[in-house]
């Protein structure tokens, strides 16, 4: 099978190693000298620093893509903000594609063709974005509770296969199910990608929490809550209550929100210390994805008329208009409900 994956950050690589030793995989950079650094090392210092890449993972630039990207899958691996550009440029490929991007689209001010059918100027998920610029590809996404470290490293990990495509199901799965990678098929587009989506914003808000040093059982009750907001959205942009139970629902909000290696969950620490919201996204050196799609979570969730309160304090807190403890104080000052 050849596969090529485009964008060299630290989860296109490893999942580009993930799959060399059993197909024809290039990996595309974004520049000539990021290439050739990658190449001439066989490491990606930057995103994936002390893995040695295979010797059979062909890297190329990215600069020259548009002619060579002839193969059976096609994996888009940038942040949210470059999907919509490259489905535009794949949209007559008749290979899958597939984006591994986890978030909603920042909506770009006045900009028509980002409107929603209600008109409101909603940041979209790749699946609407696909529905928009590319209605005839055969897409879809590949997600999961994962970090590219371990993945990299080949440590057990399971994904699943977003698609509403038979084709594209069994693509992926052909592409990267192995010995330590399991690749679970499913149909339900729309609630794997709101799960990656909001799963990132609720990784802030425990990272915040655990920066507080609140305890245990404030994170359990923030995971627990912020899952069901998450289903609630999901259910309401036609995705299935049951998705959110496995895992690209409860599976990675509880690993963005507990692990050591998640970027969002950094973000809330850094928070809770006192930085800001500037110094602490500076510090990662990679996309924490839940700064950028917050707003647009609790924006489509307002459109809906649901009330999504740990995303808003994350709003909120992201904005400086609550400090951390207020934040907390918010959440915890809401009137008595049932569950």
């Amino acid at each position: 099978m050849k596969i090529t994956v485009v964008g060299a950050g630290a989860w296109g690589t490893a999942l580009a190693a993930s799959a060399c030793t059993r197909h024809e995989v290039t990996l595309w950079a974004r520049d000539a000298d990021q290439a050739a650094a990658i190449e001439t090392s066989r490491e990606n210092a930057r995103y994936l620093p002390g893995v040695a890449l295979p010797a059979a993972l062909g890297v190329r630039a990215l600069a020259t893509a548009p002619e060579n990207l002839e193969a059976d899958l096609i994996i888009i691996a940038t942040p949210m903000a470059g999907v919509r550009s490259w489905l535009v440029a794949l949209r007559a490929s008749a290979a899958p594609v597939v984006w591994l991007s986890k978030g909603f689209e920042t909506p770009l001010a006045g900009a028509d063709d980002h409107d929603n059918a209600d008109g409101a100027p909603h940041g979209l998920l790749g699946h609407e974005i696909r529905a928009q610029v590319a209605p005839l590809l055969q897409a879809g996404v590949l997600s999961g509770p994962s970090f590219a470290l371990e993945v990299a490293r080949g440590q057990p990990t399971a994904l699943v296969a977003a698609s509403e495509h038979l084709q594209v199901r069994e693509a992926l799965v052909q592409a990267f199910h192995s010995s330590s990678l399991r690749v679970y098929a499913n149909d339900d587009i729309a609630g794997v990608e709101v799960g990656g989506a909001v799963k990132n914003v609720l990784a802030i808000a425990t990272g915040l929490c655990d920066g507080l040093g609140l305890g245990l059982n404030a994170r359990a009750a923030l995971i627990t809550r912020g899952l069901a907001e998450m289903t609630r959205l999901g259910v309401a942009l036609g995705a299935r209550p049951e998705t959110f139970m496995g895992l690209s629902g409860l599976g990675d909000l509880v690993l963005t929100a507990t692990g050591d290696l998640s970027r969002n969950r950094r973000v809330g620490l850094l928070l809770a210390q006192g930085k800001s919201l500037q110094e602490s996204v500076a510090s990662l050196g990679h996309v924490a994805e839940g700064v950028y799609c917050a707003r647009t979570v609790v924006q489509r969730a307002a459109s809906l008329g649901l009330d999504m309160p740990i995303a808003q304090a994350v709003v909120e807190l992201l904005d400086g208009r609550l400090g951390p403890q207020a934040a907390v104080a918010a959440l915890m000052g809401r009137q008595a409900r049932g569950e």
